[in-house]
């Protein structure tokens, strides 16, 4: 069952913890999932242990979500906004789907982006939130299930994920301010390689 992902992780973590005295719940999930990979046929959650162990994490606050209509005219309007921001080298990502265009960026540049959009194109607009970067090895491209992997981890552990984006080598997670350092530990957990001491110690 656990090699089959057949198991609640969460579940598990928590009897593992309750019968060895162990109190780091992330960590013990992380090790449930990594032993599992070990007793999987299949070889590449091997893969994706061995990206992570090259990964790295960063972690930006003051991170601000504009959504905006789905309409070209929004597009063309923050054609200067992303120049500007993108030229100071700071934090900028417009997303596009069916319904909407999505702006991740910057608290201070929240008043400048709002005013490109227009009042009339903006649906709704986040701040003061945090952003947590998964930096990883060009191949995790082609890594099958590193995305999945640490989305999973995160939302088995009650983290809201407000936006995930995966972006070339960057793996990006926008949450809430009050799940930042949370989200962080359990980031850590995945790509550090922690393990549960033996008997709690």
């Amino acid at each position: 069952c656990i090699s089959k992902d057949l198991i609640n992780f969460s579940s598990l973590s928590r009897l593992i913890m309750k019968e060895m005295g162990v109190t780091h719940e992330e960590a013990v999930l992380a090790a449930s999932r990594r032993y599992a990979s070990k007793l999987s046929k299949t070889d590449f959650e091997g893969d994706i242990m061995s990206v992570f162990e090259e990964s790295r994490l960063e972690l930006k606050t003051r991170i601000c979500i504009v959504v905006a209509k789905n309409e070209w005219v929004v597009l063309k309007d923050l054609e200067d906004v992303v120049k500007k921001i993108l030229t100071d080298k700071s934090t900028m990502q417009v997303m596009q789907s069916a319904n909407a265009i999505t702006v991740i960026s910057e608290d201070k540049f929240l008043p400048m982006i709002t005013k490109a959009i227009g009042e009339d194109h903006v649906v709704t607009v986040k701040q003061n939130l945090a952003e947590v970067t998964v930096k990883s090895p060009a191949r995790i491209e082609m890594t099958r299930g590193a995305f999945s992997y640490l989305v999973s981890m995160l939302s088995e552990q009650g983290i809201n994920l407000l936006e995930a984006v995966s972006c070339y080598t960057d793996t990006i997670f926008i949450v809430n301010r009050e799940d930042m350092m949370r989200a962080f530990d359990i980031l850590s957990a995945c790509i550090e390689d922690k393990m549960v001491p033996e008997n709690g110690r």
